[in-house]
């Protein structure tokens, strides 16, 4: 067979496999992008690869295929960056704030810890850029995913839903800001590293010079092609500038004019494409994962990534809700909900593994932790809130001591509607 058959046999055993496992995660109650994301293990050397990996996903199609995949993670991470919206912290930003920093700096510093101790046995560059990776990674929360979940389960229009949505916004921010931090520490040692001084440069040209074109280009009669050349060409500047093309995406689309009008036209046609290559973009992380390689010993590593990453991120979302008022059991609603990575972990894993700053076997562990964590937001959603739902508004805790408190938070945030979006166009039906 030729490269090119080969290449189109790949994508039809990639889609059928992502369709189906990702139907089968919806019967089980979980979000497509699950069962999306296992299929890809299962199509790597994890399960397929064993036993017809190369009669499949021969050497040379790889090469395609990750260009595919690159293509699509570039659309996806631009819509992500379109669906953020600073008017969503509006009215709620001390809350919301509050919610992101507790349930970003608590698991940041166990992940750091961690990665500490680790460092020689699972670092491949220098330490300060692995140990910053790690404390990202398991730090990590899925905006485009929990707002699929939100919508499935009546959250979204709620308090609740638009505290934990609009904190997600921000958790990506810092995620991505870190991240984009660690890969420039770990080109930081190379000849080019001067580039790295052009960032700031980069960002006042965007948001200054590039952001009011785009208020002009939105208004002709086919913008499409326009914005897609601005939106390679950013991913081009930030991958030559040493910050990984996904921050050169994600900006562009955090860049666009907030005409919402237009951005619900923009993403429903970038729907189809996007829906098409992220499953391509699974296939390829599966695979580089073999589950199959790791030791007896590391499944006790991978207990402790699991554990301190459920413990960080449920503990520092309950706290930081616990210290603004919100009662016991919607706090412990909003830590659940940012217990969820999903796609957007499996991207930050991605960059970690290509830049270096981690190796396959820590790559793996943080993957399953990635499809673990996901996959418990839905179990723990239906113990705190059996009916599926949370209510419109946190009720007043019992205590009379807490009563004062309580209502000076809810003052705070319950006059403010939560966000009209019900969920990122990246993920209506396929990926979630």
């Amino acid at each position: 067979m030729t490269t090119l058959q080969y290449l189109m046999l790949d994508l039809v055993v990639i889609l059928a496999a992502a369709h189906l496992c990702g139907t089968a995660a919806k019967r089980l109650g979980q979000p497509r992008v699950i069962g999306e994301i296992a299929a890809g293990l299962l199509l790597g050397p994890t399960a397929l690869g064993h036993l017809a990996g190369d009669a499949v996903f021969p050497a040379e199609s790889i090469p395609a295929l990750k260009i595919l995949a690159a293509v699509g993670l570039t659309l996806f991470m631009f819509i992500v960056g379109m669906e953020l919206d600073h008017r969503v912290m509006r009215g709620r930003a001390r809350v919301v704030t509050g919610l992101a920093l507790g349930s970003t700096l608590l698991p940041l510093a166990l992940g750091c810890a961690l990665a500490l101790r680790i460092a020689p046995g699972y670092a491949d560059g220098a330490t300060l850029p692995f140990v910053l990776f790690v404390g990202v990674a398991v730090s990590a929360t899925a905006f485009p995913v929990l707002a699929r979940i939100l919508a499935d389960r009546g959250m979204q229009r709620t308090l609740i839903g638009g505290i934990a949505l609009s904190a997600a916004a921000v958790i990506d921010i810092i995620a991505y800001s870190l991240l984009s931090l660690a890969v420039a520490l770990n080109s930081a040692a190379g000849n080019e590293a001067w580039r790295l001084l052009l960032v700031p440069v980069y960002v006042a040209v965007l948001f200054t010079v590039v952001r009011p074109l785009l208020r002009r280009t939105i208004t002709a009669a086919e913008p499409l092609p326009w914005l897609f050349v601005g939106l390679f060409a950013s991913a081009l500047a930030a991958e030559w500038l040493q910050i990984h093309y996904i921050f050169g995406a994600f900006a562009f689309g955090v860049a666009m004019p907030r005409d919402e009008a237009f951005l619900h036209r923009l993403r429903q046609r970038l729907e189809p494409a996007v829906i098409l290559l992220l499953p391509v973009f699974f296939a390829v992380t599966g695979l580089t994962v073999d589950l199959t390689d790791l030791r007896m010993g590391e499944f006790g590593l991978l207990g402790v990534i699991l554990a301190i990453s459920v413990f960080g991120k449920v503990a520092g979302g309950y706290g930081s809700a616990r210290l603004f008022g919100i009662p016991h059991r919607d706090s412990a609603t909003l830590g659940a909900l940012v217990n969820t990575r999903g796609l957007t972990e499996l991207v930050i894993l991605s960059v970690g593994l290509e830049q270096g700053l981690i190796n396959a076997e820590l790559y793996a562990m943080l993957v399953v932790m990635a499809l673990v964590t996901t996959a418990m937001t839905g179990p723990l959603l239906s113990a705190f809130h059996p009916t599926g739902k949370a209510p419109d508004r946190p009720p007043t805790p019992a205590p009379r001591r807490e009563a004062a408190r309580t209502a000076a938070a809810e003052h705070r945030v319950e006059h403010v509607p939560a966000p009209r979006r019900a969920a990122p166009a990246a993920e209506p039906s396929g990926p979630e």
